[in-house]
């Protein structure tokens, strides 16, 4: 027969468990609502009217290289429109492969809301981020090139699923 102390300690055994149930779900609840604020600042931030005036400008640049983008634009230290345009937008897609990279934004996510778009700004300015890592900084754009190739990688895995399961 089980006497009276063993029931307490098993009835007190269970309320802690389901108490450190209860912390882990809040945690873990907590966590998403946290990922989904950190996306929804930066798409509002990408979607303010600002950042669509910057990716408009940077859309319809016309340049064969650094060389010719600096002939035609001015040096990045110049306040040209272009530049600050170009500064928004490199900018922007930097932070994201960065929050990437951290594991504060999950790929799945970015890809349903800027994969397009990133995939469309990064082929339009890599040759001035090449050249201007050649000329200024090893290190311009890293993150926004680690975004887009992780965009990349995830849209083959993506595609080859679909061919296997097709």
């Amino acid at each position: 027969m089980v006497d009276i102390p063993t029931v307490s300690i098993m009835i007190a055994s269970a309320g802690v468990l389901v108490a450190a149930t209860y912390y882990v779900l809040q945690i873990r609840h907590q966590t998403k609502l946290r990922q989904m604020d950190l996306f929804m600042r930066l798409y509002s931030t990408f979607m303010s009217k600002e950042s669509s005036e910057a990716l408009l400008i940077i859309m319809w640049l016309e340049y064969r290289d650094y060389n010719d983008f600096v002939e035609k634009y001015g040096t990045p230290s110049s306040e040209r429109p272009v530049w600050t345009a170009y500064m928004m937008v490199t900018n922007f897609f930097n932070e994201v492969g960065m929050l990437l990279h951290r594991k504060f934004i999950d790929i799945e996510s970015v890809d349903e809301l800027f994969a397009f778009r990133v995939a469309l700004f990064w082929e339009k300015l890599k040759p001035l981020i090449e050249g201007m890592r050649k000329q200024l900084n090893p290190q311009v754009a890293r993150w926004f090139e680690y975004l887009y190739n992780e965009l990349k990688k995830r849209e083959r895995t993506l595609q080859q699923r679909g061919v296997e399961n097709g």
